[in-house]
C-alpha cells in the first residue's frame, strides 16, 4: 500500500512510501486486539483500594451481652459487619491486576490495529520536522493543514522530540508518543494515525522480531 507524503503545509512533498503488507495489510484478528486492550486498561490499574475489616476497626471488643436467653442473635463484638462503623465484609484488597501476553500475540494485535486503520485510509505520513520551541498554535495547525485535527490522533514519532511533545500537552484529543511506545491500545483509541517519514521503515523492522 502507497501513501503520500506530505509537508507540514499539507501539500503533496512529491514522495510516496510504502507501508509493509506484512504490518498494514494483514487480516486483523479481533481477538487479539480484544486481549492487549485489556492488558493495557488493567496494567494501568494502581490496585490500591482498601477497606478495614473486622480486625482492623477501632473498636471495642467487649462482648455485647450474655451468649443465651436475650432473645437476639448472639453478637460478640461490636466490629461486626452489621453494625455502624464495623468492619467491611469482603472488601477490597490491595492487588497487582497486570498480567502478561505473549510477544507474539502483541505484535500481531498491534499489526492488526494498524491494518484496520490502512483500511480505513486514517494513516498520514508527514516529512520530518523540528520546533524551536513548543507552541501548541503551531502544532495545531501542521494537523489542520493535513487534515488530521479534527479528531482523536494518533502523531507518532521516530525518536523523542521534547518540544513537540510539549506542544501536544494543551491538546486533549492529540496524543504524540515515539514509536517504541506505539501500543494497540493507542491505536484503536484514535481516530487517525499521523507518522512521521521513517515510522513506518521502524515498524516494518519488527517483523517477526
Amino acid at each position: 500500500m502507497e501513501v503520500k507524503v506530505l509537508k507540514i503545509d499539507g501539500t503533496e512533498s512529491g514522495k510516496t512510501v510504502v507501508l509493509d503488507d506484512k504490518v498494514f495489510g494483514i487480516t486483523p484478528n479481533d481477538h487479539a486486539i480484544y486481549l492487549d486492550v485489556v492488558q493495557y486498561l488493567a496494567n494501568q490499574r494502581q490496585g490500591t483500594a482498601k477497606t478495614k475489616d473486622r480486625s482492623e476497626v477501632a473498636y471495642s471488643t467487649k462482648k455485647l451481652g450474655r451468649q443465651k436467653g436475650g432473645g437476639g442473635a448472639r453478637h460478640g463484638s461490636l466490629k461486626a459487619g452489621i453494625f455502624v462503623g464495623g468492619g467491611n465484609i469482603h472488601g477490597p484488597k490491595p492487588r497487582d491486576y497486570r498480567h502478561k501476553l505473549n510477544k507474539k500475540l502483541k505484535q500481531l494485535a498491534r499489526f492488526s490495529a494498524l491494518s484496520y486503520k490502512a483500511q480505513d485510509n486514517a494513516i498520514k505520513v508527514v516529512e520530518p520536522f523540528t520546533m524551536d520551541a513548543p507552541k501548541t498554535k503551531e502544532l495545531m495547525g501542521i494537523l489542520n493543514a493535513i487534515k488530521a485535527g479534527d479528531r482523536k490522533v494518533l502523531f507518532v514519532l521516530p525518536e523523542n522530540s521534547a518540544n513537540i511533545y510539549l506542544s501536544s500537552r494543551n491538546l486533549p484529543e492529540v496524543k504524540v508518543i515515539t514509536v517504541d511506545e506505539i501500543n494497540t491500545y493507542n491505536i484503536m483509541n484514535a481516530y487517525s494515525v499521523v507518522f512521521v517519514d521513517g515510522v513506518q521503515d521502524v515498524l516494518a523492522s519488527r517483523v517477526n522480531s
